[in-house]
């Protein structure tokens, strides 16, 4: 492939590159470049948003690079503070190696495992030391820390930050130092830490990475970053039926998007056929790849019966319970309809909840006997038994 090519390739969906000429450089020596991109294990599940960054990854990963995929399970520790109003929580140890664990298992959907190299970055973080934590430390000043337009912002209000979240830039660029990265990926919110990185190797006599950043997808509703906190998200292990569903609630501007940074198919191309067609093509693309080919056939077919036929799915999932009677909110966290009160009460108030295909407005004592069909929102159905 001819470095034109390459560049093409690489530059798709991409926001920024510092710098194209450094890049360029590293691609005309020849050598497979060491392509990094660090995650913290702050959440168990892998969504949309987050397989922007895997998927360019996975580009240099085809063009022949060398992919250094780092878990942060020493960062994760702090929390990145970037686009933060306030100190994260502190996560424990055994929540931090649990979602580790499932963040190793949903990237492989994507990344080829046996051509990535995944490190944990506690590996040289905790051998770093206190004296080469205050070395490094040495590197940075308070200014350059609250020139970051978060930091600045919370400092302005009068918000805490801790001394802690000044060192996460810092331990993060000592990543790159520790694995000799040529490129890091990240999405527009970590360009601080990406150009933090580029200078901590430069002060420790290492050639600078070349900063690659993508653009934050949003979720369902397109207005908001895909996040489970928001409820807009795509859950890559979600219900195959869950995934075709909202793929197929997106806007049509917005599932032009998603076509760009999730998949290498021809945008001009797509633009050129009818959105609800395009749209179905993009969730058989996605569940075949986080599914099989198969599982996303049967999730159109099931779509199609639901939302065009207006008749109930094949097959629903039954929940057993031994209680005969249960408040509907209580009941819909219970069968995990949904994931907490908040959210049910929500559902509830706003009319997405029917039993037995009729519309319940009120938050009541539901009597169960034998079964109840319940259904939340469009695409979730769940038959409770006693």
């Amino acid at each position: 492939m001819t470095l034109e090519e390459q560049l093409s390739k690489i530059k798709r969906g991409t926001v920024e590159i510092i710098s194209e000429e450094e890049l360029i450089t590293k691609l005309k020596s020849g050598r497979p470049l060491r392509v990094k991109l660090g995650v913290d294990p702050t959440s168990p599940d892998i969504h949309l948003g987050h397989t922007v960054v895997i998927e360019k990854l996975k580009t240099f990963q085809d063009l022949g690079h060398h992919v250094v995929f780092i878990i942060g399970d020493f960062t994760a520790k702090i929390g990145d503070p970037s686009g933060r109003s306030a100190t994260r929580p502190t996560l424990g140890e055994e929540e931090i190696l649990n979602n580790a664990k499932t963040y190793q298992e949903q990237v492989f959907k994507i990344l080829d495992k046996e051509k990535t190299e995944v490190m944990f970055n506690s590996h040289w973080l905790y051998s770093l030391g206190l004296d080469g934590l205050l070395e490094l430390a040495k590197h940075s000043t308070v200014a350059q820390m609250l020139a970051r337009a978060d930091f600045n912002q919370r400092y302005k209000e009068g918000n805490d930050i801790t001394i802690l979240e000044f060192l996460y830039p810092l331990l993060t660029s000592y990543d790159s130092v520790a694995v000799k990265s040529d490129v890091e990926l990240g999405g527009t919110d970590q360009k601080f830490n990406l150009l933090m990185a580029r200078k901590i190797q430069k002060d420790y006599g290492e050639p600078s990475q070349v900063a690659i950043t993508m653009p934050i997808l949003e979720g369902t509703d397109g207005i908001q970053k895909m996040s489970k906190s928001y409820g807009n998200y795509i859950g890559i292990s979600e219900h195959p039926s869950e995934i075709f569903g909202k793929i197929m609630s997106i806007s049509d501007e917005l599932m032009y998007k998603y076509y760009l940074l999730i998949t290498n198919e021809n945008l001009d191309e797509i633009k050129k056929e009818h959105p609800k067609k395009m749209k179905q093509k993009l969730a058989n693309i996605i569940l075949t790849k986080f599914y099989s080919k198969n599982i996303a056939e049967q999730s159109e077919q099931e779509f199609e019966k639901v939302f065009s036929a207006k008749e109930l799915p094949s097959n629903i999932e039954e929940f057993r319970i031994s209680e005969k009677e249960m408040k509907l909110s209580e009941l819909l966290v219970k069968s995990k309809l949904v994931t907490s009160k908040k959210e049910a009460e929500r559902m509830i108030q706003q009319g997405g909840v029917k039993i037995n295909e009729q519309k319940v407005s009120d938050d009541k004592v539901i009597k169960i006997e034998n079964s109840i069909l319940i259904q939340v929102g469009k695409r979730k159905f769940k038959k409770i038994i006693t």
